[in-house]
């Protein structure tokens, strides 16, 4: 297993692909249980940074991340015991450093293009330690993008996850975010 330590996130790579979130101070033992499952999953050489908000790790896997969801949630159906310390995993597509809400803008107008026409969307935004304000960067990404808005039941998520100076974006369907609560429940219900 890699040696780990903790960076700010100044200092963070900006090849992640992953967002996980985790109890406080479990960082250590959900980096180590990324690893060993993106290893399980077919992945040489994982990498994961603890940032340096609570709860937070980015990660980078060679494997397709949306697929990593899906498998994660077919692993927890099987075996929940495996996943303990992962509370979220969040697959993302484009990653930049903050330089305003242009940058948003146009990645997140780039990756709306996968949705069809009638299809509708909600914009979510989730920020940490940053100035830019959440009704700001939902109305210039609203705007760029003419489908229709649901908040309540939408085809498609533009989901805009800010950390300190990194932006992680993703176009995603409402399922294709990996909730341990969810998936464990939902487990629950079939057996």
């Amino acid at each position: 297993m890699p040696e780990f330590f903790q960076q700010t996130t100044t200092d963070l790579v900006m090849d992640f692909n992953l967002i996980v979130s985790t109890y406080r101070h479990r960082e250590d033992d959900a980096q180590n249980e990324l690893h060993d499952i993106l290893e399980l999953f077919g992945d040489p050489k994982p990498g994961s940074d603890i940032t340096d908000i609570v709860g937070i790790l980015i990660g980078r896997t060679v494997l397709e991340p949306f697929n990593v969801v899906k498998r994660i949630k077919e692993l927890v159906h099987d075996e929940p015991w495996r996943v303990r310390y992962i509370l979220r995993l969040i697959p993302i597509e484009f990653v930049f450093t903050e330089d305003g809400l242009d940058s948003i803008k146009n990645a997140a107008k780039r990756l709306a293009s996968k949705m069809q026409k009638f299809e509708t969307f909600r914009i979510t935004v989730e920020k940490r330690n940053t100035s830019l304000r959440s009704s700001e960067i939902i109305a210039t990404v609203g705007s760029e993008i003419d489908n229709r808005v649901d908040l309540e039941n939408p085809d498609w998520i533009v989901l805009v996850e800010i950390i300190g100076k990194l932006v992680g974006i993703s176009v995603l369907r409402p399922n294709e975010i990996f909730s341990s609560l969810i998936e464990k429940r939902q487990g629950e219900t079939v057996t």
